[in-house]
């Protein structure tokens, strides 16, 4: 009861603190890419041309064969998207109180805005990337689809998620410098542990349960159902409670550990 009152009063402080953090998410986008000349512009470019490459690779010269009678380049990218959005935003978000430790030592200031302030970033140039989902579909000849609104339900699970873990993060590096590397290389493991690139059934099906409790894969998976097989999330059966109950976890694990350690670090910084 206490962690849950705790995990309430931490998220109405980011509510009343809404206009605050737009203002500053619009300055660190800015800020990220001040100085080089194409702009903001390198937060499309760099993923676009990441996904164009795998998609050469597996399609042009693995010559991949389409995913359920989609092409492989649709399935492709309702994996990357997400994970894109993931991996900056956890990453950028577990660096954002050493990034900006000269703001720590400010009383007025409200550290606990850091870690959110990177993944609404983040999430600003995800929405263009969810902009693009519904264009490629449509160019393929799949026009949009009531599914396809999931991708917003969807959306906001894997939010919720990344900001539980980067608040467990952003907290424990200030103390433990190889928690940075750690989320790094747990990022670089999921990622091939996701299936992002190849799909559940080219193994046993007794080993499905391990992949699938990968809170990701139920992101991923929540995407291709929204375009590609058209079912709805409650059709995933109890393993809706499973990817919640661990995101949730992850939020009061994280507001916990915030709460406590936010004393210490200016101390330590």
């Amino acid at each position: 009861m206490r962690v849950f009152l705790l995990v309430a009063g931490f998220l109405r402080d980011l509510f009343r603190s809404r206009r605050m953090i737009w203002e500053l998410t619009k300055k660190d986008i800015r800020q990220r890419y001040l100085g080089s000349v194409l702009g903001v512009l390198w937060a499309f470019i760099q993923p676009t041309i990441t996904v164009l490459i795998f998609w050469f690779v597996f399609q042009v010269g693995f010559k991949s064969v389409p995913v359920d009678n989609f092409p492989f380049i649709l399935w492709l990218v309702c994996g990357m998207f997400p994970w894109f959005f993931f991996n900056d935003a956890w990453l950028a978000a577990t660096n954002s109180i050493f990034a900006n430790s000269f703001l720590v030592k400010k009383v007025v200031f409200r550290v606990s805005l850091l870690p959110i302030i990177q993944v609404c970033s983040a999430l600003v140039i995800n929405l263009f990337f969810v902009a693009v989902l519904f264009l490629m579909f449509a160019v393929y000849g799949y026009p949009p689809d009531i599914h396809n609104l999931q991708v917003f339900y969807y959306l906001f699970a894997e939010i919720c998620l990344v900001f539980g873990l980067s608040l467990i993060t952003s907290s424990l590096v200030i103390f433990l410098k190889d928690v940075g590397q750690f989320v790094a290389m747990m990022l670089q493991f999921g990622f091939w542990a996701t299936p992002i690139f190849w799909s559940l059934k080219m193994i046993p099906e007794g080993y499905w349960w391990v992949f699938q409790l990968n809170p990701m894969y139920y992101v991923v998976a929540g995407y291709r159902d929204s375009f590609i097989y058209h079912a709805w999330f409650w059709q995933s059966g109890w393993w809706n409670a499973v990817f919640w109950l661990e995101a949730l976890a992850a939020i009061s694990v994280g507001t916990f550990l915030f709460k406590k350690l936010r004393p210490y670090f200016a101390d330590v910084l």
